[in-house]
């Protein structure tokens, strides 16, 4: 049996910084599997006035998400699971809206859930996304 075992890789897109004092990881890859930590829109959702709404985040989370996937080595096609946190369960659908301009078919595996808040004032949605360098949903990207 090989003990041997591999060391995680961390992933940094410029256009995704991670912030000095930052004690978690944007993205690691472990083998052929792409982990990311929640993401969110801040700065840019606070940035203007008035700030943007659920729809606006979540396209700016997805670019983001889109970025370290692609830092990784792989594309949007590898993403195969998202978990989608937002502030207001009314706001579900222009998560969704979000989604299907951002995604093809087959989509990814996803779960919604409504949490009190996060982490900064204005922020209504947070994605973990999972990929995988190994696995696409398509074929066609």
């Amino acid at each position: 049996m090989n003990n041997a075992s591999s060391v995680a890789r961390r992933v940094i897109a410029p256009s995704v910084p991670e912030r000095e004092t930052a004690t978690w990881s944007n993205c690691l890859v472990l083998g052929n599997e792409i982990a990311m930590s929640g993401v969110t829109a801040h700065p840019q959702a606070t940035a203007v006035e008035p700030p943007l709404g659920t729809y606006e985040q979540t396209l700016v989370v997805l670019g983001k998400i889109r970025a370290l996937v692609e830092a990784a080595g792989a594309g949007v096609q590898n993403i195969y699971k998202l978990v989608i946190y937002v502030t207001d369960i009314k706001d579900k659908d222009e998560v969704g809206r979000a989604r299907k301009e951002f995604f093809q078919s087959p989509y990814p595996c996803s779960t919604l859930v409504e949490v009190r808040a996060l982490v900064f004032p204005g922020l209504t949605v947070e994605i973990d996304a999972f990929a995988r360098l190994d696995v696409a949903l398509r074929t066609d990207a």
